[in-house]
C-alpha cells in the first residue's frame, strides 16, 4: 500500500501528533474526543494523511494544536514552552495513531467511524504502550475489520448483487469512480450527495433513492 511520505519524515510525524494532543490535554485543558473532532474538521488532519510537508516536519506540535484550535474554537493559549517530563498516554495516542495512518493510508476520518477513535486508543494504552508497534497495528485492523463486518453500506451490497464492478456502476450512472469509493468506503456521506447522483445511481442500481440512503 502506498505511503503518502517518506518514511524518513514519519518519526517527525508521530512525535508532532503525540505532542499536539498531549498539548491539547495538559495545556490547553480540551476534553481530547472534542479536540480531536476539531482535528478532523480543522484540514489539519487532511494536510497530514497527503504527505504536506509543512505539517508532518515542518510546524512543531504546539504550533498544530495551535492551528487547529484557532481554526475551530476561541480558545487562547499564551505561549508556553513544551517539556514533558514523561510521555503521556495522549502522546502514546497521537504517536500511534500517526503511525497507524502511515501505514495504512486510511483518513483519520475513516479510522475514527470504523471503531477506532480516540479513546479506544487510549484504552489500548495500558497493555500495547510498550510492545512494539506492530501489535498495536494488529489489534487496530482486528477492531476496524469487525465494524466494517457489522456495518451495513447500501450502495456496496446492491451493487454487488447486480454483480457490477465499481468502475462498471461509474460509468454507467456518469459519476467518477473516486466518487463510488468514497461513499462506500465512507470517506463520504452519500446522504448528503447531490439528488441527481443518488438519483442516477439508483437508476443504475434498480432501486430507489431512500434505498441507497439507508444505514
Amino acid at each position: 500500500m502506498p505511503h503518502a511520505y517518506n518514511r524518513l519524515y514519519l518519526e517527525d510525524a508521530m512525535h508532532n501528533m503525540g505532542t499536539m494532543l498531549d498539548c491539547a490535554v495538559h495545556i490547553a485543558h480540551c476534553d481530547i474526543t472534542v479536540f480531536h473532532e476539531m482535528f478532523l474538521s480543522s484540514g489539519v488532519a487532511a494536510q497530514i494523511e497527503t504527505g504536506n510537508p509543512r505539517y508532518i516536519s515542518g510546524l512543531s506540535g504546539m504550533e498544530l494544536m495551535r492551528i487547529v484550535l484557532a481554526r475551530s474554537s476561541d480558545i487562547q493559549i499564551p505561549e508556553t514552552i513544551y517539556s514533558p517530563l514523561e510521555r503521556t498516554p495522549e502522546y502514546w495516542a497521537g504517536w500511534t495513531l500517526a503511525y497507524y495512518q502511515w501505514q495504512t493510508a486510511y483518513t483519520f476520518s475513516f479510522i475514527q467511524r470504523n471503531g477506532l477513535d480516540i479513546n479506544t486508543i487510549l484504552s489500548m494504552y495500558p497493555t500495547l504502550h510498550e510492545a512494539d508497534l506492530s501489535k498495536f497495528v494488529e489489534s487496530a485492523n482486528a477492531i476496524i475489520s469487525r465494524h466494517l463486518s457489522e456495518r451495513h453500506n447500501s450502495l456496496k451490497t446492491i451493487r454487488k448483487q447486480q454483480r457490477l464492478t465499481q468502475r462498471d456502476l461509474a460509468e454507467r450512472a456518469g459519476v467518477s469512480l473516486r466518487m463510488i469509493q468514497a461513499y462506500e468506503q465512507e470517506d463520504q456521506d452519500i446522504r448528503k450527495a447531490e439528488a441527481q447522483t443518488v438519483l442516477a445511481l439508483s437508476r443504475v442500481l434498480g432501486c430507489t433513492p431512500e434505498t441507497l440512503c439507508q444505514k
